[in-house]
């Protein structure tokens, strides 16, 4: 079961790439390995439904059990325990991810007020970090079931060496970045 995206991929992405960069073989050309979509929340410490809610709503978001994150030590003056659940996030390969970035692309960013692009920063090993301020946007989220607006940071893992590379990967993808 591939998806249309992944089917693009192999299909135009690979072959435009390779005539962008002359790559020799198609194996060199960058790949989506992985997105990982992070959920930091600090007010969990106080209120611990809070974990439960974000866990249920990335799960509705990505199709993917998502999983709490533990804080790795003890800082008083945030009243946190080691091992205290401070976020949630979850890992998407393969099929659900490319399902995901479909949605990301094609319904939910559409959906961010004022929206005129994201920001074509990545982190100097071609991998890219979308911060979005609101869960709303998702369909999966009934906006008259949600207490507290969060927002998540989705990061694209790619095989890119180069921030170059990688962006040119994101951009084929159909990432709507604001033009340079």
């Amino acid at each position: 079961m591939s998806t249309t995206l992944h089917n693009d991929y192999k299909e135009r992405i690979v072959p435009a790439l390779v005539k962008e960069f002359g790559y020799t073989t198609v194996m060199q050309v960058p790949k989506l390995k992985k997105i990982v979509i992070n959920q930091g929340l600090g007010a969990a410490t106080q209120d611990k439904k809070l974990i439960e809610t974000a866990i249920n709503e990335l799960t509705a978001i990505t199709g993917q059990k998502a999983v709490a994150t533990l804080s790795r030590k003890d800082i008083s003056n945030f009243k946190l325990r080691k091992k205290m659940p401070i976020g949630v996030m979850v890992t998407l390969r393969r099929d659900k991810m490319y399902e995901f970035l479909e949605r990301l692309i094609r319904v939910a960013l559409p959906r961010i007020r004022d929206f005129k692009g994201i920001e074509g920063k990545l982190d100097g090993r071609g991998n890219y970090t979308l911060g979005v301020t609101e869960q709303i946007i998702f369909p999966e989220i009934n906006i008259d079931a949600i207490n507290k607006l969060m927002g998540m940071n989705i990061t694209f893992v790619t095989s890119a060496n180069t921030d170059e590379e990688g962006f040119a990967l994101l951009k084929q993808f159909g990432l709507p970045f604001k033009n340079k």
